[in-house]
């Protein structure tokens, strides 16, 4: 399900394809591959071609129009000096439409009143626009009154290792174009895709704090920021593993992996993986609390099994001898003392503990064993 928090914009995961450096052959196995898994938006890049443009031009319709057949929506990424080189005007986009592009990405942007036409363009081509700089820039467009149902953002992509947007600025960016009801889109890195659209290759991603990170864990925090619609994997290809994984993700409700101790009883297993869990409203610095567990097996026997002193991710379940408290299940926020009340049945993997500040009060949130 890929429906987006707080309005009803679908959700959608995609690939990125390069032309240039592949075949039409392996990017279409590619395509049918993300198709299968249920991507539906894919980014490519005119910015980086060279050589033969006539074959390159002629291989992108191709791979572009067999795309269009399974649904799928191809934004083409381009600049003013694309614009140039292809002799083609920003009031006709035909070149585009005929190309079979959704859409056309402006990695540089004009002065604002240039997109505001290409939104009106008679093909209903959407007009993307970088978001990672945080100026006036959108605020300019919007004052020329574009057609907002074809004006869309998305990230960059950041090849060089430490040179990825910071996670403040990130945030200030994408506030700018939700204040503007603009649909946003973020790129994340394969950890086994091998290239992109340039020689520098130490991963692909929009935020730095992603780059080493597994690629549903960086999927999973984008969905919970709730200021990106669209998540694209900005490195080819990613792996079979990998789309699969992110299909399976569920953009609405959190899902953290874990590790369960050996320790853990049946019972406890059972409130831990398959017990409704929500945050409860009344905030403690120290906990995140799931309470209803504790309703439904208040008749049920929870002795004492493990009992170390309480870390950050730790997944607990208070036992009998904390009395009315027994069967409750808790996510640890900081480091406790556990005074012998507190089974500590699991952990969060270490990559995700910080997805708990991502957590709201009442939001829903669930566990899947790594």
């Amino acid at each position: 399900m890929w429906e987006g928090k707080g309005d009803v914009k679908m959700r959608k995961l995609g690939i990125s394809i390069y032309p240039e450096h592949s075949t039409v052959e392996k990017d279409i196995e590619y395509i049918v591959l993300a198709h299968k898994y249920g991507f539906k938006k894919i980014f490519t890049c005119l910015l980086s071609v060279e050589g033969d443009k006539e074959k390159i031009m002629r291989e992108f319709k191709e791979t572009i129009a067999f795309a269009n057949q399974l649904g799928m929506e191809v934004m083409v990424d381009i600049s003013p000096r694309v614009f140039g080189d292809l002799d083609i005007s920003y009031k006709d986009l035909s070149f585009f439409a005929d190309l079979g592009a959704y859409g056309i990405r402006l990695d540089m942007g004009f002065t604002g009143t240039e997109e505001s036409i290409m939104t009106h363009n008679p093909y209903n081509l959407k007009v993307e626009i970088n978001m990672s700089n945080a100026t006036h820039y959108l605020d300019n467009l919007i004052a020329y009154k574009p057609n907002k149902e074809n004006l869309v953002g998305s990230h960059n992509f950041y090849p060089h290792r430490y040179a990825g947007l910071s996670y403040a600025h990130f945030l200030k960016c994408c506030e700018q174009f939700k204040h503007h009801n603009i649909r946003t889109a973020a790129f994340i890195s394969s950890q086994a895709a091998t290239y992109g659209p340039w020689p520098v290759t130490e991963g692909l991603c929009t935020l730095e704090m992603h780059r080493e990170l597994p690629i549903v864990t960086q999927a999973k925090h984008l969905f919970a920021t709730g200021v990106i619609d669209d998540v694209i994997i900005a490195n080819a290809y990613a792996s079979k593993i990998e789309l699969e994984a992110l299909s399976t993700l569920n953009s609405e409700l959190l899902t953290l992996y874990i590790e369960l101790y050996d320790t853990i009883t049946e019972l406890e297993k059972k409130i831990v993986l398959e017990e409704f869990h929500f945050y409860r409203g009344d905030v403690s610095e120290y906990l995140i609390r799931s309470t209803q567990s504790r309703v439904k097996y208040k008749r049920e026997e929870l002795k004492p099994t493990y009992t170390p002193d309480i870390r950050r991710g730790d997944i607990l379940i208070e036992n009998e001898l904390y009395g009315q408290y027994k069967g409750e299940l808790q996510i640890a926020l900081k480091d406790m003392e556990n005074s012998g009340k507190t089974n500590v049945v699991g952990r969060i993997v270490e990559e995700e503990i910080f997805l708990l500040d991502y957590l709201d009060p009442w939001e829903k949130f669930q566990f899947s064993i790594k």
